[in-house]
């Protein structure tokens, strides 16, 4: 048994005594705290600070002609962090499929995702040794962080349809991102006050850099403990369990052929994967465009981000709202129209204007969190019982996984055109032709189709 985690596997025909309203909140309450561990990663690191300090460091160890030579390949040193989270993004790709049908098979999710959680722990707070010209020593931990990260949120997900009624869903989920942009912004604020007063706490930049990219680290590993405590894995019905988990590639395979007889979750996916992977690549190179192309300094971007934190706990909850009047499609799709707006003002923003750069924050925390919340509670209705790790390994790779192609093509644009603002206009096409994918998926059909009762708006 994994340390920090209790021996609660229940029946798989769900008989237990404590699967009842009081057993599922108390589950729903662990679950939460998950995002409260882990946020701060996409936060604080991700989002924040290893992406103008993994360039810094690359442009301090680049050539004359701004180029480091990882593995002897020629990469410009400012396009090196978005190649990175391409890689471990990657990298998810393979390993998703097969600890997701594992969890499935075996029943035990819990000891996974500890595994995942630590893992990715363990790597942020080994940045606090990125320094010097240790960029190859950056990338390596970033790449490792990120897949852990993903491959750990496949696995909280799936917890989902198992805690939470079809009805409950828009709400657990919203109250679930909204527990973690509350622990981002938290962190931020102590990030805030280290970073602009590091000199009265005797540290260099760097040293209070590393500091909060190793203290998200500590912060993802203590708060990991409440969900192993509270979660519960459900055992496998008999007959459930099926051959030895192959690789990678073999299990994607299986598992899409599987999802070939449900078209229209398969739809509804696609439709996520573009659309998604212009959000995750908004999020992950954000502070490389303010510090690179707007010339902003660290202290705005923190301020930025942490606005973003704090309007998103509202906006989870504001679209979760929305949800229940207008259905889960109709707010996605008009989320998706502002960050297309906020994309377009971005490329025109003027450099050197803060105020300018706060308002494109505020709307991005009002459209983040409840876009990515009432994703995950529409799909939760278009998995088959049973399935719930396996599929949700397919959601993780369109959440991540399989987001690589977002920030290749920002790395690429910046590669070719010496620009963060071509890098980021690029960018467009994913919100536009997500938005005509999802609106051609028919739900009702879908969820009817995967065998789950058909809530009454979706």
């Amino acid at each position: 048994m994994t340390a920090g985690t209790a021996d609660t596997t229940e029946p798989a025909d769900g008989t237990s005594g404590r699967d009842d309203a009081a057993g599922r909140r108390r589950e729903q309450r662990g679950w939460y705290f998950y995002d409260f561990a882990c946020s701060v990663y996409s936060t604080s690191v991700l989002t924040v600070f290893l992406g103008p300090y993994l360039t810094s460091v690359a442009k301090a160890a680049a050539d004359a002609d701004g180029f480091v030579h990882p593995l002897g390949i020629p990469v410009r040193a400012g396009s090196l962090f978005a190649y990175s989270v391409s890689a471990s993004l990657v990298l998810a790709i393979v390993l998703m499929p097969v600890v997701g049908a594992a969890a499935d098979r075996t029943g035990r999710k819990k000891p996974l995702l500890a595994v995942a959680a630590y893992t990715g722990a363990a790597a942020t707070a080994a940045m606090f040794f990125l320094d010097g010209h240790r960029y190859l020593l950056g990338a390596f931990l970033l790449i490792v962080a990120n897949a852990a990260t993903a491959v750990a949120m496949m696995l909280y997900n799936a917890y989902l349809p198992q805690i939470a009624e079809p009805d409950e869903r828009d709400d657990v989920s919203s109250r679930g991102w909204a527990f973690g942009y509350t622990s981002g912004a938290l962190v931020l604020v102590l990030n805030l006050v280290l970073y602009s007063g590091h000199d009265s706490f005797g540290l260099s930049e760097s040293e209070a850099v590393r500091i909060c990219l190793a203290s998200a680290g500590v912060w993802w590993g203590v708060f990991t403990v409440i969900p192993l405590r509270r979660l519960r894995d459900r055992k496998v019905a008999a007959g459930g369990r099926g051959a030895p988990v192959g690789s990678g590639w073999r299990q994607l395979r299986a598992t899409l052929a599987d999802m070939r007889r449900h078209p229209l979750t398969l739809s509804f996916l696609l439709a996520y994967l573009v659309y998604n992977d212009g959000v995750q690549t908004v999020i992950s190179q954000a502070s490389v465009y303010g510090s690179e192309e707007l010339g902003l300094g660290q202290t705005t971007l923190i301020t930025a981000v942490l606005l973003v934190q704090v309007l998103a706990v509202a906006g989870a909850l504001a679209m979760g709202r929305l949800a229940r009047v207008y259905g889960a499609k109709r707010t996605i799709l008009g989320s998706l129209v502002v960050w297309t707006l906020i994309l377009v003002a971005g490329y025109f923003l003027p450099a050197g204007s803060p105020a300018f750069f706060y308002v494109l924050a505020a709307a991005i925390g009002l459209v983040l969190g409840g876009s990515q919340a009432l994703s995950r509670s529409l799909f939760s209705h278009l998995v088959p019982r049973g399935k719930e790790a396996e599929y949700f390994s397919a959601y993780e790779m369109s959440d991540r996984g399989l987001s690589w192609l977002g920030p290749l093509v920002f790395g690429l644009a910046y590669q070719l055109t010496g620009s963060y603002r071509d890098a980021i206009i690029s960018l467009v096409v994913f919100f536009v032709v997500g938005s005509v994918l999802l609106a051609r998926v028919p739900l009702e059909r879908a969820v009817a189709a995967a065998g789950n009762p058909v809530p009454e708006r979706i």
